[in-house]
Parts: structure tokens; C-alpha cells; sequence
């Protein structure tokens, strides 16, 4: 840990003020719900293609992305490489359902479909996604500034909260966007910049980080195997595909955006526009990952500072120095690559650069989170508020509640963040959770679509049965252990597909036994 020269915390401190900045210059044109959530329906195809770019770019790929191609391979490439078949889908059938019902809330239309519990039950799934999501970019960025400045992550988290919530609550939909077009440029401007500091501390080059990948299988997209168990190749590809296809198609985040565009062609536009920008860029933190590695290869004894702090931050307080020096042995790169980028930000960039890339990071960081404020203060509003509490709410009562739910979901993120404190994997963790709750909600949208003769009573037996399963692959260690044969096995990545594949299924089947006993 070192602290940041005056230069780096300037920098740092205008980008944050020109964020809130940007807030306020906004909240002049927010008159009104429909302002507060879609922009009235006038934002440019190509500024909402950088803004959901922006979204899908968190301080998890920042910072995770690196991590796991520093302590493993290219394993989670795969995700990115999904992403173009689920906008296909998106494009071709989502966003035109969306465009024609015209309703802001992605949810509304599981009540006309299935009844009031399905859109409620839809609702719950949104919003825990958003606040792990939220929770786990707080961490991240949390992660990067402790190391730079040493102050408590508590601390970090809180003042960043605030700043966001700031110019989330005053500008919103449009101020989201377009402080998004803003750091999507930074984020992937400072993205290169340390592809180019890293590569410019290793002799030899490009040639010899890719010697060294070679050599150590760095550069695989794992076994192409199809052992469901471990993250291999089709194992992501699989929860790639179903999870983007929940991003692209049911994430209120998106759907928003998809409303907020010109036209339908705009917002298809849009999505073609992230998918052709993600997919690159998230190949440049995979290369960041590898260089880092090819760097730490060369020079072992620069980590062992890290193995320490890694050491003492997981061993009890009592522990001793050969306790301390045995479990900084046993560490491998998988244990610390979420803290590799930090650390050679504290040791290796200088000042004055080291403040850009702080702004990159946070940008990555406030794009997501200001996405998941928004889109989670729109839905409680719609769906729960409105719908169950006050639906005769005035125009200026409506804003205010927009208001006030940015704020608490806000809060509720940071909260989120402070509980994951101490985890291992940012990427892994949010991966797990997003499976877990998208899983739902996404089975019972395609049943809802996909089969019109599905009734009410179908859906629910089909959505019980799909979060058992759920709750079988979630929680393996709860099943006695006389009992222990009855576990599942299957990889943590998998829980998307088989709980999305088991509601549909079972909905399918209980509508075609229905219709053939008639």
C-alpha cells in the first residue's frame, strides 16, 4: 500500500464531481416518470449500444476478468463468446415484444400472462440480482482503492455509494446513459494503457508473455469435454448463452434502454453495437490477465508482498509468523488474481497515470451501478408500489417515489458489498448469484411466450418445481449425508440452465399431458 500522489486523488476527485455534475445537469429536463425512466423515448441507437456496453463492463470484468486469466486460463472467454447468439435472439424476438406492449416495467406482462404471483415473483428475482450485482461491483472497486490509499472498504464503499447516488437520483435514465458513453470510452482507453504499461516492464515483449502463456496453458477456453461438473468449455458456453439471454431479455437494465431508444431499430442497433464493442474488449482484460502473469513469472519475489497481505487478511489476528509464512506458501495465483491488477497498480504505474486508471476502474464500477439503482427504483415504483400500495400516485408523487427508491436500493447494494468482504473470486461469487436468480424468472418468461396454451395453474406447479431444483444445485450440503448420493454434482455455473430448463420443461409437459387427457 502506498498513498496516492496529489495528482492521482485530483484526477480522481474531478471525475467524481463531473459525474454528480452531469446529474445535475440533467435533473433540469426531469419533469416527469416517463423522463425520469425512458428519457422520453430519444436517445440515439449508438449512445444506448455504449451504455449497455458500459453495463455488461463492470469493475468485475475490470478487475475479475484479469483475475481469473491471471490464476487459471481463458476458461471464461467463453461467456463473451455466447453473447452474439443470445442478441440474435434478443434482437429478432425480444425487443419487438417489448416495443409493442409498451410498458417500462419488463414485468408487467408476466400479470396478464400468468396472473399477479407470477409478476411479483418475477420482481423479487430482478431485484436480488441487482443488489448481488450491485454488491459485487461495490466490492470490487473497493478491492482497488484499499490498496491504493489504504482507507477501510466500509469507508470506499459508502463514499462512492453517495456520489451515485447522487447523480442517479437527479439525472436519471438519461444522465445514466450518457455518463455511461463517457466511461465506456475511459474504461477502454484505460484498459490499453495497462496492456501498455505491463508489456512495456516485461523484456521480450509480446513475444515472450505468449512464451510464457504457451508454456503454462494460460491461454486455453478449457475441456472441451462434456463433463457437466467442472467449468469446461460447453459448461460456459451454456450458462453464457442462458445467462446473456436473461440479460438481453429479461434485465429491467436493458429493457429500459430498449424504450428509451428512437425506434425499434434503434434499440437493435443498440444491442449489435455492445455485443460487436464487448466482445473485443473483454479479450484486452484477458490479455491483461496473461501479462500480469508473464510479469509475476519473471519477477517471483515482488508478490510475495501480496502473499502476505492474502495471509494476514485471512488468518486469525493470533496467527503466527510460521503459521503466516506455511499459508503464504500453500497460496496459488487462483487464491489472490482478483488482487493481482491492484497491486501492480500500487507498485509498478506512476503518478499521474495511476489516477486514469483509478477513473477507468470507477467508471467500470458506476456505470453497473447506477444502471441497477435506476432500473431497481423503476421496478419497485411500477410493480410493487403502484400496483399494490397507491395506483392512483400523481405524476410528482411517482417521481419522488423513483427518488427514494434509488436511494434505498443504493444503500442496499452497498450493504450487499460489506457482506462480501473477504470473498475469493469476485467473478466466480457473481456468477453463482446472478445464476441462482435469474434462473427463475427466465424459465417462466420463455414458457410464457413460447407456449400460449401454458395456463395459470401449469406455470406455478412448473415454477415450484423449478426453484427446488434450484435449490438442490444451490445447496448440495443441506441433503443429510446418509443421503449423500442424492447431491448434486453438477457445476455451480450450471444452475442457470438446469433451473431455466426445468420450469420450461415442466410447464411443456404439463401443458401437452392437459391437452392430450381432454
Amino acid at each position: 500500500m502506498r498513498v496516492l500522489p496529489v495528482l492521482d486523488f485530483t484526477i480522481i476527485g474531478i471525475y467524481l464531481i463531473a459525474m454528480v455534475l452531469v446529474g445535475f445537469y440533467f435533473s433540469r429536463k426531469n419533469k416527469n416518470a416517463e423522463q425520469f425512466t425512458v428519457a422520453s423515448g430519444l436517445i440515439p441507437g449508438w449512445a444506448i449500444g455504449l451504455s449497455i456496453y458500459a453495463t455488461f463492463l463492470s469493475s468485475n470484468t475490470f478487475l475479475g476478468v484479469p483475475g481469473k486469466a491471471y490464476g487459471g486460463n481463458w476458461n471464461a472467454f467463453v461467456f463473451s463468446l455466447s453473447m452474439p447468439f443470445a442478441a440474435w435472439i434478443a434482437v429478432k424476438y425480444f425487443i419487438p415484444f417489448y416495443r409493442n406492449t409498451g410498458n417500462i416495467s419488463a414485468y408487467t406482462h408476466f400479470e396478464k400472462r400468468f396472473g399477479p404471483w407470477a409478476r411479483v415473483y418475477a420482481v423479487i428475482c430482478f431485484l436480488l440480482t441487482q443488489i448481488a450485482r450491485m454488491g459485487s461491483v461495490f466490492f470490487g472497486i473497493a478491492l482497488s482503492l484499499q490498496a491504493l490509499t489504504g482507507l477501510s472498504m466500509k469507508i470506499i464503499m459508502i463514499v462512492m455509494g453517495i456520489s451515485i447516488i447522487l447523480y442517479t437520483v437527479s439525472g436519471g435514465i438519461k444522465a445514466v446513459i450518457w455518463t455511461e458513453v463517457v466511461q465506456a470510452i475511459i474504461k477502454t482507453l484505460g484498459a490499453l494503457l495497462i496492456i501498455y504499461l505491463v508489456v512495456s516492464n516485461i523484456p521480450g515483449g509480446f513475444d515472450k508473455i505468449v512464451e510464457i502463456g504457451k508454456a503454462d496453458h494460460k491461454f486455453s477456453l478449457g475441456s472441451f469435454s462434456l463433463n457437466l461438473t467442472e467449468p469446461t468449455f460447453w459448461v460456459i458456453l451454456f450458462y453464457g448463452f442462458f445467462i446473456n439471454l436473461n440479460n438481453f431479455g429479461m434485465d429491467q437494465n436493458y429493457i429500459q434502454r430498449y424504450h428509451a431508444a428512437a425506434s425499434t431499430k434503434q434499440a437493435a442497433k443498440s444491442v449489435w453495437l455492445c455485443v460487436g464493442i464487448y466482445v473485443p474488449a473483454s479479450f484486452l482484460f484477458f490479455v491483461i490477465g496473461s501479462c500480469l502473469y508473464a510479469y509475476y513469472s519473471q519477477h517471483p519475489d515482488l508478490i510475495l508482498s501480496l502473499k502476505h497481505q492474502v495471509a494476514i487478511e485471512r488468518l486469525p489476528a493470533t496467527a503466527s509468523a510460521n503459521e503466516v509464512a506455511a499459508f503464504m506458501g500453500k497460496l496459488t495465483p487462483a487464491d489472490y488474481g482478483d488482487k493481482i491488477m491492484p497491486h501492480f497498480m500500487v507498485t509498478k504505474i506512476p503518478a499521474g497515470l495511476v489516477g486514469i486508471i483509478v477513473a477507468a476502474i470507477l467508471s467500470a464500477a458506476m456505470s453497473t451501478i447506477s444502471s441497477g439503482m435506476n432500473s431497481s427504483a423503476t421496478v419497485f415504483t411500477i410493480d410493487i408500489y403502484k400496483r399494490y400500495f397507491k395506483p392512483q400516485l400523481s405524476e410528482k408523487n411517482t417521481l419522488n417515489a423513483l427518488h427514494i427508491g434509488t436511494v434505498v436500493f443504493g444503500f442496499a447494494g452497498m450493504a450487499a458489498g460489506i457482506a462480501m468482504i473477504g470473498v475469493k473470486s469476485i467473478l466466480d461469487l457473481w456468477w453463482q448469484l446472478s445464476g441462482i436468480f435469474a434462473a427463475g424468472m427466465l424459465g417462466l418468461f420463455l414458457l410464457g411466450i413460447i407456449s400460449r396454451q401454458t395456463r395459470n395453474h401449469e406455470a406455478i406447479i412448473a415454477s415450484i418445481i423449478g426453484v427446488l431444483v434450484i435449490l438442490w444445485l444451490t445447496f448440495p450440503a443441506l441433503i443429510p449425508e446418509q443421503y449423500a448420493a442424492l447431491r448434486s454434482t453438477l457445476n455451480t455455473n450450471m444452475i442457470i440452465v438446469a433451473g431455466t430448463l426445468a420450469i420450461f420443461l415442466t410447464g411443456i409437459f404439463l401443458t401437452k399431458t392437459r391437452q392430450l387427457t381432454v
